[in-house]
């Protein structure tokens, strides 16, 4: 797996760790929801930088009152089906204002890309051989949006009125 931020590979610091995996000493470390639940305060008391993975099924409003203490929440798409993560992703930038790395893992398509970017995501861990143009295609596909995004992007009915 690669991380992609920006449209071009990006070094990855970030450990993910299995829920009965070891911790390793000082490093940045990605856990899951279960696993930050069962651990809180020696998660929180680590002199390191610390990220969480959530499921589809589980909404960041399960840890509102720590999202300041997380670097990273990568959010999962199991399947290209499942929106859930895009409404988490939203809901992260907008509702809870978190200004960390909003990270997509899972089933990343290159054809959801332009959604994702307009929900707030902007990192993206996808298979090695990821096309790299599907990014900068993203980026550029919609001159216009109907509807709003975490990007305050005017929509189409703002430029015609505005």
């Amino acid at each position: 797996m690669k991380l992609v931020k920006e449209g071009a590979p990006a070094a990855d610091a970030w450990t993910h760790v299995d829920d009965d995996g070891e911790l390793p000493d000082g490093a940045a470390v990605i856990v899951s929801l279960a696993r930050f639940k069962a651990d809180r305060d020696a998660l929180m008391g680590r002199n390191a930088p610390l990220g969480l993975r959530l499921q589809s099924h589980e909404p960041p409003a399960d840890v509102a009152e720590d999202l300041t203490r997380f670097e990273v929440v990568a959010l999962e798409f199991p399947v290209f089906r499942d929106g859930r993560g895009y409404t988490h992703a939203v809901q992260l930038r907008q509702r809870f204002g978190f200004d960390g790395e909003v990270r997509a893992v899972g089933d990343v398509l290159w054809d959801q890309i332009p959604n994702m970017l307009r929900c707030g995501v902007d990192a993206f861990e996808v298979a090695d051989d990821f096309p790299l143009e599907a990014f900068e295609e993203a980026r550029t596909v919609f001159t216009n949006v109907y509807q709003p995004d975490v990007s305050g992007r005017p929509t189409v009915f703002e430029l015609r009125h505005g």
